[in-house]
């Protein structure tokens, strides 16, 4: 690719003047806008938005470099396609030695590193151009070498342009030239990244804290040592986040490190941060307003200044490689969503110390919802409901995460409310104010909510709709405007805090049992209201109208458990207060009454918790109530199922359903009443296959949305997705998803009632010509080796796990040949001499005769084009990953089809062809779910 003429001129200015450049006079302002501008350009990037794209699609977006101490703001540059950051540039003026000065790198790492999903990130002066991997922790004594992959001189950028327009132009990009460089030099050492590190760093605080508190402080309870250290680091992260991004000075909390009585002064800070925000995360003092009473613990602990210095020096430059500026709001999360998976305990000695909570142990850790995951869902909700929506009719709009968590999907959804008002806004409410309407109009009252009254608009408090704010009129400056918007100074418009604030109040919701969980939501919430604000905007809002900046979320983010209520006292009134805790019951038509008298919330969005009854965390209190009081309760419980339920139930009328669970629910025989309420009691519009999206977990998920049905009626329309695993990255897999309608007709409702829902469902699909598999033969899976309570005491796992299921001979003829998934081949076997014992060792021992005789054995999993399995006689004990198929006709029969006939079409390509394609589960289909045909031809 030859230099553009433009670049050519560029250098050869460069070239002339070069001395002047250098001498230090020639700041980067002028550098920015005279030779990096250009030079994006000629790289087709749209500068200067002079396509005119909203604000959430612009390519480049330009950010005031403000200098807070011996930080920055934000990077100068940040290139983007579709609204998602890809690159950042940051510029220095050409005095600056880009090659050997080790700052200005460590600064754009910073950048880079912090917000994740860059690896690659540009230092420029014009005079150099350097490349950095992002994806290397920064650490304050690199070198300027140090995770640097390209170095050019402006002399070279003519000769070089190919290399350069290859990766960095925004058709390459778009292309993907960008995202397969990035693959090719990944990073094979030395990368670590952001969440990991921040997790790594708030654990070991938690660690010192709670160590020093329990010391310092003997006479705390558990539960008051775990909230005094959690309001600890979330007041110091929350703070730290402000100085950054410029609403606090930068260096106001390292000020402490100067000095003695580091938490006496750091509680001055605390409270007057209350003053300053109305934050929950600050509130000492007693409002009428609020039903959460103050903090009036943690000012009067003690903690030693070492252990605080250490904290906050761990936060500042040279010693932090983290820019809280750029760090994006889902990493917070994600880091949080880990931190909360471990609770602090007291030794009998008042010592503390950092575990697993039961569940989280039982389940091999926290596993977060990747970013793609919520957008996905809260565009199929959130989105669709906003389609033709005006502001006005959005006010009114709730949306729930019942089991919130770190607040992810709240603040996805918060996110897409937002971004929806402002564009409507810059489309619909901007022409009037270029034209120089007044708020008074007729023309601008019908485009604002509530009329247009500074009340609805969430003046005051803020609170909107609910009628608790103070209308004020404002007359001068953007953060002064009447109006929900304002333009920045680079000419981006904005929404107002005021209006950030009335669409949260209003329609953003979140109930979780754990108290950590609903501060920590509540903390992501707050952060994404003060984005774009400044210590400048938030002062003059104190000072003119003696509004704190940030809104009490105490009414919109509660605690307790989202599937109790307190009806469970009707079991058992002498329940204890101790049980009462645990179960931390919750009445939703008193929580949120507002929003129950007008039949639910518009969206019920989320992940819930997987928890299995079988699984030992379920109290027997939990399982009885569930059983009596939800439709879809099984003998085998698992909780995602209930909340599914319990989701539907709170919807209103119109409202949609958008979750994300684990698959196998549509093919287990315990899953009956589940598949029958969601389908023909209500509706799922959407079923999308996203496999195993959770990292370092094997559970397949799908995506589930739906809608409440308040009355039945037939045909209904499904659509089954699954995402085309092809594709490299699951965001782009999620953009091209294999879709086909699932139809099913009332008779199959009707039947359903009285027969295998499962089945139904499978008729219903329409392939004509076919029967189900289940016709023919009795479905059996294998046997786990071993399960606690069967016969053997616990401590005794590891013993009898070497002895019943590794035994390479035959001890006694209770051992019986064990064959193993692995050990089935396409029409083989290899079985490799094992022998387990048949009896109280094994979990829900099956009939042995399902392991003997006539039958066809395969593998549950398959792998490559073909499914692995063999017809023998033999006697085997099977694993669960082993299914038989025991035939209900007589093979012997020769008016009969034949068995061997069966394994052929089972084994064969066409099957399993037709298995991927039309089976919902696509990965680990259970037989039930498959289908053949009676003649081979119609397999062409």
């Amino acid at each position: 690719m030859t230099a553009p003429q433009e670049i050519i001129e560029l250098v050869e200015r460069f070239e002339r003047n070069v001395e002047s450049y250098q001498s230090g006079k020639y700041n980067e302002t002028q550098l920015r806008r005279e030779f990096i501008d250009p030079f994006f350009k000629a790289l087709g990037w749209d500068v200067d938005n002079e396509r005119g794209y909203a604000e959430a699609y612009k390519d480049v977006v330009h950010e005031d470099a403000i200098k807070v101490g011996a930080s920055t703001k934000a990077p100068d540059y940040c290139f983007r396609i579709g609204g998602v950051r890809k690159f950042f540039v940051e510029a220095k003026k050409p005095s600056v030695n880009l090659k050997d000065d080790i700052s200005p790198a460590f600064q754009l790492r910073r950048y880079s590193w912090s917000a994740k999903h860059l690896p690659l990130g540009i230092l420029t002066d014009f005079e150099e151009l350097a490349v950095y991997d992002g994806r290397i922790k920064p650490v304050k004594s690199d070198k300027a070498s140090k995770a640097r992959v390209k170095y050019f001189t402006y002399r070279e950028y003519v000769d070089r342009w190919d290399e350069i327009a290859s990766i960095f132009s925004r058709e390459e990009v778009l292309r993907g030239s960008f995202d397969r460089y990035v693959e090719s030099t990944k990073a094979k050492r030395g990368t670590a990244e952001v969440d990991a590190a921040f997790l790594k760093d708030i654990e070991s605080w938690r660690d010192l804290l709670a160590r020093n508190i329990a010391l310092r402080n003997p006479d705390l309870s558990t539960r008051e040592l775990n909230f005094a250290v959690q309001r600890t680091i979330d007041r110091i992260v929350f703070l730290r986040i402000c100085e950054d991004r410029g609403i606090e000075k930068y260096g106001w909390l390292q000020s402490l490190l100067d000095g003695s009585r580091v938490y006496p002064r750091l509680v001055e800070f605390f409270r007057r941060a209350d003053e300053r925000y109305n934050s929950g995360l600050f509130h000492f003092a007693n409002d009428p307003n609020r039903e959460e009473p103050p903090d009036e613990l943690t000012t009067s602990l003690e903690i030693d200044d070492k252990v605080l210095k250490e904290i906050i020096r761990d936060l500042y430059y040279p010693d932090s490689p983290y820019e809280f500026s750029v760090l994006p709001p889902e990493i917070l999360g994600q880091v949080y969503e880990q931190f909360l998976g471990k609770v602090i305990s007291l030794t009998a000695g008042h010592r503390a110390k950092v575990e697993y909570k039961p569940e989280v142990r039982k389940a091999g850790g926290v596993y977060y919802t990747p970013a793609y995951i919520v957008e996905y869902i809260v565009e199929n909700t959130v989105g669709k409901l906003l389609e033709g929506q005006t502001p006005a009719a959005a006010s009114d709009m709730s949306i729930l995460d019942p089991a919130c968590g770190s607040g992810s999907y709240l603040i996805g959804a918060y996110q897409k409310l937002l971004d929806w008002h402002r564009d409507w806004y810059v489309d619909k409410l901007v022409p009037l104010l270029e034209a120089g309407k007044s708020i008074a109009s007729k023309e601008v009252q019908a485009l604002l909510p509530g009329g247009g009254d500074a009340a609805d608009l969430g003046a005051g408090t803020g609170r909107g709709r609910r009628g608790k704010g103070k209308g004020r009129n404002r007359k001068t400056g953007p953060e002064e405007s009447p109006f929900p918007i304002f333009q920045a100074k680079g000419g981006e418009w904005k929404l107002t805090t005021e209006e950030r604030k009335r669409i949260l109040l209003n329609s953003i919701y979140g109930v979780d049992i754990d108290p950590s969980a609903v501060e920590v939501t509540k903390l992501s919430l707050h952060l994404k209201v003060l984005e774009g604000e400044s210590e400048e905007t938030l002062s003059k809002q104190l000072k003119l109208f003696q509004e704190r900046a940030l809104p009490d979320l105490g009414e919109n983010v509660k605690c307790g458990n989202s599937l109790i209520g307190w009806d469970i006292l009707d079991s058992d009134p002498s329940m204890t207060e101790e049980e009462i805790e645990r179960i931390n019951p919750f009445d939703w038509e008193r929580e949120f009454p507002d929003i129950m008298s007008r039949g639910g919330f518009d969206a019920v969005i989320g992940n819930p918790p997987y928890i299995q009854s079988r699984s030992g965390l379920l109290e027997q209190f939990d399982k009885k109530y569930y059983q009596d009081k939800f439709k879809t309760a099984e003998y085998q419980l698992n909780t995602y199922g209930l909340f599914l339920e319990k989701g539907v139930k709170l919807l209103n009328r119109n409202g949609r359903l958008g979750m994300i669970v684990p698959n196998y629910w549509l093919s287990t025989d315990f899953d009956n009443k589940l598949r029958e309420f969601l389908f023909i009691e209500n509706n799922i519009y959407e079923l999308l296959n996203v496999y195993q999206v959770f990292e370092k977990v094997t559970v397949d998920t799908l995506i589930v949305t739906g809608e409440r049905n308040n009355s039945i009626k037939f045909p209904k329309i499904c659509m089954i997705k699954g995402i085309d695993r092809s594709l490299k990255t699951m965001p782009e897999r999620l953009l091209a998803v294999k879709s086909k309608k699932w139809a099913y007709e009332e008779n199959y409702s009707i039947e359903s009632k009285n027969q295998d829902v499962r089945i139904s469902f499978s008729k219903s699909l329409k392939l004509n010509g076919n029967s189900t598999l289940k016709e023919y033969f009795i479905f059996k899976f294998g046997m786990k080796p071993y399960e606690e309570g069967k016969g053997n005491p616990p401590q005794t796992r590891n013993m009898m796990l070497q002895k019943v299921y590794d035994s390479k001979e035959k001890l006694d003829d209770s051992y019986l040949p064990l064959l193993r998934a692995r050990n089935i081949k396409r029409y083989s076997l290899e079985w490799q001499t094992e022998w387990i014992k048949y009896g109280e060792n094994l979990a829900a021992p099956r009939d042995p005769e399902i392991f003997v005789g006539p039958r066809i054995l395969v593998r549950r999993i398959a792998s490559g084009n073909y499914l692995d399995g063999i017809y023998t006689e033999k006697p085997f004990i099977c694993n669960t990953d082993v299914i038989t198929l025991k035939p209900k006709f007589s093979y012997t029969d020769p008016r009969s089809l034949s068995i061997f006939f069966f394994t052929g079409i089972i084994l064969s390509r066409a099957c399993f062809s037709h298995l991927k394609s039309q089976n919902v589960n696509l990965d680990r289909a259970a037989f039930p779910k498959m289908y053949v045909f009676s003649s081979c031809d119609q397999f062409h």
